[in-house]
Order: structure tokens, then C-alpha cells, then sequence
């Protein structure tokens, strides 16, 4: 079943992210990146032409034989709705349509949860702005695992199911580390969802509404491109806050791997992520960073010194103004 992992606790630090400070010296130096600061309106099309594909995929596969659903939902839905979730991100910062147009990426975000099967675009917006103001805060930032999950999954085979079972703890955990009230627009996200889960059973099939869902279940789950979970936050080198992966699955990923560039400028979209990187060599490229999300994922697996725990954490301030 493998060792217990040596650590026993998260990482506590009452030092600041480096986030802000590293985006106030790079802007100094580099004013120019302010012009990568606006809408990119591709994403409408890419995202819309995603939906459109999996759709297809849903009657595609609603006459296969179960192993052949299975089978494609991994190899090939997998793959589009981990995607997709990248882009629930991307639209979760305004980069559709822009700030101006706020609640047209609200609506956006609900039409790209469709082919996910569980609704969280909306809830999404709401804590991951947490995430990016409050970055490691304990009870805040719901992107860190909770004690529970720290303590329980420490072996070989206890990652293993955390890694697998990653969807689950990635759509419930908001709700039990910092539980907020519905607003009237998850409660539309979560109808819309419902609604079109049953269309897709009574038009397509039982085969239709599993192949998404399992294509979601297993996207985010054991996958390759399910290291970008553990690759963004966890520390695979002490005090090291956030790591950004340099690699070709960021192709779908949205640039989701330029984890460092997104969180020091959260209003530059993916697409334009690599510009930051080129501009600001400097300070970029001294950083540690990883280049498999494959090796990612083993390593978090089979390093004993390695497990949920491995997570910076910061105390809460109490002054901290939550959406």
C-alpha cells in the first residue's frame, strides 16, 4: 500500500504571496504588458466549437457497445471537458467578452458547463477569485485540500484514489471549507444543468448521459493532463508558492501550464500568457518549473515525502473582503 508520507501538516507561512510584489517590479520594468490586458474574443468561438464537438460526440456514441463508450469517453471526452473546465477559468476572468460585459460571461460560463454534466461554472467564478486575493488562506482559498484530505491520503495507494476520486473533492470541497449562500445565478446554473442532463437521457440515452459524465470523472481524474492539478500549488520544492508547467498540453490547457504568469497578471488571457514569459525572461525562467505533467503525477504518487499536505498555507488576516 506504500509508506506513510513524513509530513504532518501543511506548510504555514505569515509571509505574502510573491504575486503582487513580482507584478509591480515586472510592470516598472515592462509597462508595455499592459497592453495584453484586454478581452480575447477567440475564446467564444474555441469554447462554442467545443460544446458543438462534444454534442456530436453525445450521439455518436449513444448506439456503442459500454465498452466502447467507456473507452472513447477516456481517450477522447476526457480530454475535451478537462478542457473545458480550462475554459470555465478562462471565462471566469472576463476574458470572453471583457469586464465591461460581465454578465454575458456569466451566461457564457453556463452554456460551456453544459457538456460537463455537473454545474460549477458559476459557483467557480465565485471562489476562485478567493483563490487568486487569498492565495493558500486557510477556510478561503477552497483550491487547497482540506485537513481531512491531508491526513487520510498519506500512502501510495491513498493518493492514488485522491488523484482519481480529484473531480469530487474539486466541485464539493467550496462547500464544506467556506460554504457560501446561492446566489439566483448558480441556482440558474444548476437548473440549466439538470435540465439538459435529462434532455440528453430522454433524446439520446443512458449511454449519452454516461459518457459525459464519466468523460468529466475521468478528465479530472486519473489523466494525464490532471497533473496541472498538482502541478500549479503543491510544493515539489520547499517555500515554493506556485509553479508553472512549460509544455505541449498546454495547447489544451488553454496556457493553464503558465501558472506563474497567470497568478502575478489574472486579467492577461491564456493565449497571451507566453508573451509575459518572453518579455519578462528574467524572471520567469530562474524559477522552478516542470515540464511533464505525466512526471507530476507520478512523483506526487510514489514520493513518500510528498501527499496533500504539501500545500502552502497562510492564516487568515480577518480582514479579508470575500465575494
Amino acid at each position: 500500500m506504500g509508506s506513510r508520507v513524513s509530513r504532518e501538516d501543511f506548510e504555514w507561512v505569515d509571509t505574502d504571496e510573491p504575486h503582487a510584489q513580482r507584478k509591480r517590479e515586472i510592470l516598472a520594468k515592462y509597462p508595455e504588458i499592459k497592453s495584453l490586458m484586454k478581452p480575447d474574443p477567440n475564446l467564444i468561438w474555441i469554447i462554442t466549437g467545443m460544446v458543438l464537438i462534444q454534442l456530436a460526440s453525445l450521439y455518436l456514441v449513444k448506439d456503442l457497445d459500454w465498452k466502447w463508450v467507456i473507452f472513447w469517453s477516456y481517450v477522447f471526452g476526457s480530454s475535451i471537458n478537462h478542457s473545458m473546465t480550462l475554459g470555465i477559468h478562462e471565462i471566469s476572468h472576463n476574458f470572453p467578452f471583457g469586464h465591461h460585459k460581465a454578465l454575458w460571461n456569466r451566461w457564457f460560463g453556463i452554456f460551456a458547463n453544459l457538456p460537463i454534466g455537473i454545474p460549477f461554472s458559476i459557483s467557480y467564478k465565485v471562489y476562485h477569485m478567493d483563490h487568486h486575493q487569498y492565495l493558500g488562506a486557510d477556510g478561503i482559498d477552497v483550491d487547497a485540500p482540506s485537513h481531512f484530505e491531508g491526513w487520510f491520503f498519506c500512502t501510495t495507494f491513498r493518493k492514488i484514489l485522491w488523484v482519481a476520486f480529484q473531480p469530487m473533492f474539486i466541485f464539493f470541497r467550496p462547500y464544506f471549507v467556506n460554504p457560501k449562500p446561492f446566489t439566483y445565478l448558480e441556482n440558474i446554473n444548476n437548473v440549466t444543468q439538470i435540465i439538459f442532463n435529462i434532455i440528453i437521457y430522454y433524446v439520446w440515452g443512458i449511454k449519452s448521459l454516461v459518457y459525459m459524465l464519466a468523460a468529466t470523472m475521468l478528465g479530472l481524474g486519473l489523466n494525464p493532463i490532471s497533473g496541472h492539478f498538482i502541478a500549479d500549488h503543491y510544493m515539489f520544492l520547499k517555500g515554493q508558492d506556485t509553479n508553472s508547467y512549460y509544455g505541449p498540453l498546454n495547447f489544451l490547457m488553454f496556457n493553464g501550464g503558465y501558472h506563474n504568469e497567470h497568478h502575478d497578471f489574472p486579467s492577461i488571457p491564456g493565449s497571451r500568457l507566453p508573451q509575459v514569459r518572453k518579455i519578462a525572461a528574467e524572471y520567469y525562467d530562474k524559477l522552478p518549473h516542470h515540464t511533464s505533467w505525466v512526471k507530476v503525477l507520478y512523483d506526487f504518487v510514489m514520493d513518500d515525502t510528498l501527499s496533500p499536505y504539501s500545500r502552502i498555507k497562510r492564516p487568515p488576516k480577518g480582514n479579508e473582503v470575500l465575494g
